[in-house]
C-alpha cells in the first residue's frame, strides 16, 4: 500500500465517528427522541426520509471511499490521482450533508448534486485508470 493510500485512508477512518453520531441522530428520530441524540422537534415524514438517505449515504459512500483509495495505487491517473483521491471521501461528506441539509433549507440541494457529480468523476477515474494500467 502506498504512503497516499495510508494518508487517505486514515483520515477516512478518522471520520468514522460522524457517521456513528449520524446513526444515533437517525435513532432520535425514528424513536421520536426517546433514544439517540436529541434531533429537532416536529420533523416531517420528508424531513425524516431526509435524515435516513443522509446517513445512509454516508456510511456506503465512505466505504467505496476507502476501496477507491486501495484501488487507485493500481490506477494510471496521472495527475488526477490527488484529487480523485481527496475527491472520494468528500463525495460522502457532501452526499450525506446535502440530505441533511435538504431536510431543512431546500435550496441545499446544490450540496447533495456536487457530491453525487464527485461520486461519478472518482468512481470514473479510478475505473478508468484501472483499465488504462499496465498489466503485470
Amino acid at each position: 500500500m502506498t504512503r497516499s493510500s495510508r494518508l487517505m485512508l486514515g483520515f477516512s477512518l478518522i471520520s468514522i465517528p460522524t457517521i456513528v453520531y449520524g446513526g444515533l441522530t437517525l435513532l432520535g428520530v425514528v424513536s421520536g427522541g426517546a433514544y439517540g441524540a436529541p434531533v429537532p422537534p416536529d420533523l416531517t415524514p420528508a424531513q425524516q426520509a431526509y435524515y435516513r438517505a443522509g446517513h445512509a449515504h454516508a456510511g456506503v459512500l465512505l466505504i467505496l471511499s476507502l476501496i477507491l483509495q486501495i484501488l487507485a495505487d493500481s490506477a494510471r491517473l496521472g495527475r488526477l490521482e490527488w484529487p480523485t483521491r481527496i475527491g472520494a471521501p468528500l463525495a460522502a461528506i457532501l452526499v450525506s450533508a446535502g440530505f441533511f441539509g435538504v431536510a431543512h433549507v431546500p435550496g441545499l440541494v446544490v450540496v447533495l448534486y456536487l457530491g453525487a457529480l464527485l461520486v461519478i468523476l472518482t468512481t470514473l477515474s479510478v475505473g478508468i485508470g484501472l483499465l488504462r494500467a499496465p498489466t503485470s
